[in-house]
This record gives structure tokens, sequence and C-alpha cells, in this order.
């Protein structure tokens, strides 16, 4: 499903920080533009599509959000690649417009995020895991802001 141009249609939103080791999950939605960060489902061999499969399931999103890591130039990369094909592997799998954001920033604030919670004592670096998913809010969060 190509990626529909303009405001999405309203509702719930899930986002997805794609990696090869950890996918950051996150959900949000139109009406208040905002997002918070769900869990990091498992990417060995392949997705954890069980974990994703619940997700979907129980939040019922209008669609899908991926983000891709682009060059500091906006080039497509092979990372960004294989987020396109997670993305298209989204939308056969459950049905939804699956859109594209670019995620260029998104790990660099969700970085000082997690920095700042650390040093208020919110973080504690076991907590390092969640980063994705904080990625995928910072993601989700953008792309529903360009679009308001």
């Amino acid at each position: 499903m190509p990626e529909a141009p303009g405001r999405p249609p309203p509702g719930i939103y899930l986002a997805f920080d794609f990696g090869l080791r950890r996918i950051g999950v996150a959900a949000g939605q139109t009406q208040t533009g905002t997002a918070s960060a769900l869990e990091t489902v498992r990417h060995g061999e392949a997705p954890d599509w069980s974990a994703i499969s619940r997700l979907v399931s129980e939040w019922r999103p209008t669609g899908l959000v991926v983000g891709l890591p682009l060059d500091s130039e906006g080039h497509e990369t092979d990372m960004s690649r294989a987020a396109r094909a997670f993305g298209l592997e989204l939308a056969t799998r459950y049905a939804r417009p699956v859109y594209h954001a670019d995620e260029r920033l998104s790990s660099l604030a969700a970085g000082e995020a997690f920095v700042g919670m650390r040093a208020s004592g919110h973080g504690r670096r076991k907590d390092a895991s969640k980063l994705d998913a904080l990625a995928a809010r910072i993601i989700l969060e953008n792309w529903l802001a360009e679009r308001a």
C-alpha cells in the first residue's frame, strides 16, 4: 500500500522504530497528536510477529508508521530499504495503510530524553532497552505534528 499524501484519517496509529535486533513500538492518536512508548519487540531471524500481532489486535490502529533511517542527506540506505520491506510486510499481514517517517533525529532525541530521565532519577541503566520504544514515540509524535 503506497503512502497516502496529506492528513491521515483520524484514529490511533502504531509506530515502529525498526532495527535488526529490536523494534521499538509506540501508539498515538491524531486527535491529540500525542504518543506513548509501548514496548520493544525482538527482531532476530525475523521480527517477533506474535508480539506485533498482539499489539495490533489490542490497539486496533487506523494505520501504521515505520521510521526510515535515511542518511544525513536524506538518501535511502540499506537499513531504510529493510525498514521499507518491514513496512510492506506489515501492510500485507494487517491490511492497514503503512506510512513512512524520516527518523534521522529520533534516535538522537530518544537518547537525550533517556539521559534526562536518568539524571532526574526516572530511568535506570537496565531500562535502556526501552530506548527503541521511546524513539518510536518520537517518530510518531513528529509524524503526527507534520500532518496536523
